[in-house]
């Protein structure tokens, strides 16, 4: 299915999905407030802002959650030269607020495109990084990409149901491929997408941004040793937010292009975490999820949802994910020996890490009990976004390829599944650690 019709116009193509103009405005005419401009000193090696006198107007974006502060101007990053160059694909939220922000901490990654179906909204935030006129696409003229040679790969971020669609023509037009969580919403499009890509040769990255973030890849180190916190026994996960009443109509709440609620968009961190920690891939899903009658951002998607998962080491993974609840984005692994608790965990910034444990072979703990982790504060999307141009460059596989991707949406089936009948789920189990994912991200 061909979810964006090359015969329809660019502003009216989402009401073959919806059959709403209101969910077509939320996706191509989002505005409110952006994010906060940076101030300080620059990091060495970064392009400094443009004079303010001569900034085009800010793009405004749209409030997301109920206790969300007012953000002030969208901050102007230029992309440094002899980098990968990426064709952004979607400019909402996330690539407005994160992603183009990103690149001026990136060592391997410049924008040198964009694609969007508002192209006033391109022309502003093109002269902002740079892009010259030429290389901002429609989702009309997005083939044309393959005959842009400043054009290595595109960063996908558009809703979940249109990942398939864009993935594939972005394969076929010569391009690897970053695609955003979830990787689709559907099984059958994981494996399309990754079908496509193979044939064409060409990568396909999903951006688990957590997996390539320090702190997190610490806690993994210690989950896996088997000494820091001795064996594992629980982990007790959430990640849930309060959805904006005033955006109702936001594609998030349409199940045609979100494919769920709380789990494909946030619940997911926990699950893809709880993966990535252990190393291992789950065997059994039970769960149950609710809505709250008579609230319209959930007529079409789930509120609430709350899952265990069971491992072949023994470990019990509890979950829990709301669209409704004040922020809480955490996780705590408990072993026989420690703890290590990560709160807040999926944050885009602004993590801790704290951890408990006996001393040596005493009983006593480590004066004064719970230590502070720090490490030097990293942004994620750099991050991810410069494992993915090493691997395009050396030709590896990515930590995070489509297969990872597919793993999840297996699973997300599965809780669903358990969810509609009220009884565990099984899963095939899979053997060897880290099964699905590539090679391992360079220290730096």
């Amino acid at each position: 299915m061909n979810l964006i019709p090359e015969q329809l116009p660019e502003r009216r193509r989402f009401l073959r999905i919806t059959g709403s103009a209101v969910a077509a405005a939320s996706l191509l005419g989002w505005a409110s407030h952006s994010a906060a401009a940076q101030s300080g000193a620059l990091p060495s090696g970064q392009v400094p802002h443009q004079p303010a006198d001569k900034l085009p107007p800010a793009v405004k974006l749209p409030a997301m959650q109920e206790d969300e502060t007012e953000k002030s101007e969208m901050p102007v990053q230029l992309g440094k030269d002899a980098r990968l160059g990426l064709a952004i694909v979607g400019l909402g939220r996330l690539s407005l607020e994160q992603i183009m922000p990103a690149l001026a901490s990136s060592k391997r990654c410049k924008v040198t495109a964009l694609v969007s179906g508002d192209r006033d909204k391109a022309q502003r935030v093109a002269a902002m990084y740079d892009v010259p006129e030429a290389s901002i696409y429609s989702y009309d003229t997005f083939d044309q990409l393959r005959d842009n040679p400043d054009v290595h790969a595109v960063y996908i971020v558009l809703p979940n149901a249109l990942h398939r669609e864009f993935v594939v023509r972005a394969a076929q037009a010569g391009k690897h491929v970053l695609c955003e969580k979830p990787m689709a919403t559907s099984v059958a499009d994981c494996q399309a997408m990754i079908d496509a890509c193979k044939a064409a040769d060409r990568l396909l990255m999903i951006a688990y941004r957590i997996q390539y973030e320090p702190l997190n890849r610490q806690v993994m180190d210690w989950v896996r040793d088997g000494k820091t916190l001795g064996t594992i026994k629980l982990i007790d996960m959430a990640n849930c937010q309060n959805q904006s009443r005033e955006n109702v109509h936001q594609w998030r709440h349409v199940k045609a292009l979100a494919g769920g609620g709380a789990l494909p968009d946030i619940g997911l961190y926990c699950l893809n975490t709880a993966r990535f920690l252990l190393g291992e891939e789950p065997v059994e899903v039970s769960a149950s999820q609710y809505s709250s009658e008579g609230d319209p951002r959930f007529n079409e998607v789930e509120e609430a949802i709350l899952w265990q998962m069971r491992f072949p080491s023994g470990v019990r993974v509890q979950c829990s994910s709301s669209y409704a609840t004040f922020t809480s984005k955490r996780y705590r692994v408990l072993g026989e020996k420690g703890w290590a608790d990560m709160d807040p965990a999926f944050s885009y910034e602004g993590l801790q890490l704290k951890r408990s444990r006996i001393a040596g072979d005493t009983r006593e703990f480590i004066a004064p009990g719970i230590e502070q982790i720090s490490t030097k504060v990293k942004n994620q999307f750099a991050l991810e976004m410069d494992h993915f141009a090493e691997c395009v460059v050396s030709g590896k596989q990515p930590w995070t390829p489509g297969e990872e991707g597919l793993q999840d949406q297996r699973i997300m089936e599965a809780i669903y599944e358990s969810a509609r009948i009220g009884k565990p789920v099984r899963l095939a189990q899979v053997k060897g650690p880290d099964a699905f994912r590539g090679t391992s991200p360079s220290k730096s």
